[in-house]
Parts: structure tokens; sequence; C-alpha cells
């Protein structure tokens, strides 16, 4: 096992994990739909923003305490739900969970999640966030609701860009499912990754547990896919988001906004934080950044709802472009996934210590002792050209 505090950037903890995860896995985490421009501008795009330095001010005191939904958490970083994650290492949504407990961040588990809702809450001791997709079965969507709850979820993420799933390449080519299918190519994988087959064997969580033993006809991997590719929802609507917060009867967060229109519609609808995503570049390619977006929908939204966002946050620094361009907190996924394929949870928490002393060492040499006080003013320059918008907002 490498030293993981000889590791010092989230690429070299991406590098690491690379040696550790089967390639289907790892390149699961690692793409984007189609050409991946998308992905690559998500994280493309941060480098286009610099800061403003400050000097001859108090560095002392310095705070990373925000609040997200009313929660106090260390920094103004939360786990993003990713599917499979504990194909990434075995058990890898307690292990990631855990990590963030102890750090004092929000993790949130995806419904295509490897370890089930109840699996993290019997393995954890604070709440947790959940990841709903919104699927054609309602009544088994009203269960993982009533799951969740149950589980003392201490909030929601409805995720509204999956009502037809994008198209990745790299997926196809490498025969990508969960549990892998035992091919000649995979055999050989496991041989060149020992340690990630032999925690494999360690345990019973290798399928979709929040969906296997929970709907009729979906217990092997044939009958699984077939299930989870037919559950998609196209006519999925607002009014559905009015469903699901009535039955949960906590917070919801909307996950998936990229227009100003849909924004408004998110909070009209009950939503009380939306996450500007564009699905890690997963969906759309060719759509606009997040970062690109993210002032839209601060200026549509951020007086009556929190805005967050996800995609291409690989630093600390990135943490606090975010901030400043009016984020009030931001999400990792494959940052964490990396950390934890690279070592577990002791490699999650150090994407989380990694995270937190860039974030601390910027906000200082920006002039600032509280993370809540980052604002447009710590902007240098914004070198990401504006949206050519054609028509109006719906």
């Amino acid at each position: 096992m490498a030293d993981l505090s000889k590791v010092l950037t989230i690429a070299e903890m991406m590098a690491l994990a690379r040696q550790r995860v089967p390639k289907q896995f790892f390149d699961y985490a690692d793409s984007g739909a189609w050409t991946e421009s998308t992905y690559r501008a998500n994280q493309d795009d941060f480098a286009k923003i610099t800061l403003n330095q400050r000097v001859a001010v108090n560095m002392e005191g310095r705070s990373l305490k925000t609040s997200m939904i009313g929660q106090e958490v260390a920094m103004p970083v939360a786990l993003a739900p990713t599917g499979l994650t504990g194909m990434q290492h075995p058990d890898g949504e307690i292990k990631a969970a855990r990590a963030a407990e102890v750090f004092g961040v929000p993790f949130t588990l995806s419904t295509m999640s490897i370890c089930s809702i109840e699996d993290v809450a019997e393995n954890t001791t604070k709440p947790f966030w959940f990841q709903l997709y919104v699927m054609r079965d309602r009544k088994f969507i009203e269960r993982l609701i009533d799951r969740a709850k149950a589980a003392k979820c201490s909030a929601l993420v409805l995720t509204m860009d999956l009502q037809i799933l994008g198209q990745r390449h790299k997926d196809l080519r490498n025969g990508m499912s969960a549990p892998p299918k035992f091919t000649p190519k995979f055999v050989f994988e496991m041989a060149r990754k020992p340690g990630w087959a032999l925690g494999m064997l360690g345990t019973q969580r290798r399928t979709f547990r929040n969906i296997v033993g929970h709907v009729e006809n979906a217990g092997d991997l044939s009958k699984l896919s077939v299930w989870t590719n037919s559950q998609f929802d196209p006519s999925l609507s607002w009014k559905d988001l009015s469903w699901v917060k009535d039955r949960f009867g906590g917070p919801v967060i909307v996950k998936g906004v990229l227009d100003a229109g849909d924004a408004r519609q998110a909070v009209a609808h009950g939503a009380d934080a939306v996450i500007v995503s564009n699905h890690g570049g997963r969906q759309l390619d060719g759509a606009p950044s997040t970062i690109r977006v993210l002032p839209e929908i601060v200026d549509a939204v951020g007086k009556t709802a929190e805005v967050y966002i996800d995609g291409g946050i690989r630093s600390g620094q990135d943490v606090v472009k975010a901030l400043a361009m009016g984020a009030k907190s931001t999400f990792i996924g494959r940052a964490f996934l990396w950390g934890l394929g690279a070592g577990g949870e002791a490699g999650v928490k150090r994407v989380l210590d990694i995270l937190a002393r860039e974030l601390d060492i910027t906000m200082a040499l920006c002039g600032e002792r509280d993370i809540r006080n980052i604002g447009p003013h710590n902007i240098y320059s914004n070198d990401i050209p504006p949206r050519n918008r054609v028509g109006g907002n719906h």
C-alpha cells in the first residue's frame, strides 16, 4: 500500500487509482458522452478564471466552515452521488460515507449504488443524503423514498438529467456491468489488479443492492440490466418534483440544472437548492461547462434557493473559483472516487485533506479569513466567453 501522505494532488490520486482499479470501472468514472468535449470543458474552464491576490491583510484565525441547506459543514464540499461506487473499491459507498462523516462534509448515496441505503445506514452514525432517480415504476420509487426516510437521510438529491441515458463509448467498448462479466479480458484485468480482486472476494456487495431484492425479476445480471435500462422515465416533469417533495417531507435538492428557466421551475416546485450540473459531461456532449453557466443560475434563483455546482473540480482553488462565481458550495465526484480506488476510506480522507489545504491556502492568499466572504471581488479575470443564447427562457 502506497503512503497516501505523499500524494499531494488529485491528479496524483487519479494516477494511483488507475494502477489499482480494473479498467472497465476506472473508465466508468473517467469518461464522458460521445467526444467527451463537455467532460473536458468542465475542467478546462476553471483554468480560465484567475484569482485576485491580496497582501498585508490579517490571515490569522481562518475558517472553512459554512452550511448547506441549514446543515453545518467543515468546508464547502460535498461528496456527489456516483453510480457503482462500490466497484471502485470493495464496500466503496460505506468507506466513502465514513470518510465524509469523519471529515464533516455531506455524503450522497446514489440510487445506482452497490451498497444499499440500509448498508450505509448500518455502518455510519450521522445522517447522509440520498440521490433519487424517478423511474417508471412509481411504487418502487415510493418504497425507495420511504427507505431513505427510515434510514434518516437528511436530504434528498433528485437528479433530473437522466430521462434518457447518454452514450458513453468507453462503457460500451469495455462491456461494463455490475457485477462484472467474467470474460477473458476481465479475468486478465483481475490478475493485474490482485488487491482489488481479493477485496471483492471478501464482500457480498457486488450488485445494485438498492434494486436487487426490492424489484421482482431483477435478480440476475441480465434481468437487472433489462429492468434498469427500461426504467429511466422520458416523461419526467416538474410535477414529479412536487410529488417527491411531499413524499419525502424534508429538504430536496435538484441536480442537473443548466438553464435559468429550469432553475426557476425547480424552485417554484419546491426545490430547496439546485446543483448546476451536466452529469459530469456524461449526458449531453456539447453542453456548456457548469462553471460557465453558474452565474446565470445564481442570478435566476440565488436569492430564493441555495445554488451548488459539480463538474471539473480538481483542487481547492477550483472550489474558491466556484464560490467567487456565486456558488454556495460544491460537489466532487471523480476526485473522491479516485481516492477511494487508490486507498479506500483513507484515500477519500486524503482527497478531502488535499482539497481543504488548497482551499485554506488559496483563501488566505486572496486576503480572506472566512470562506463565507469569498465573492466576485476575489476574481481578477474571467476569460470564459459569455454564452450566446438564442431565444428566451421558458
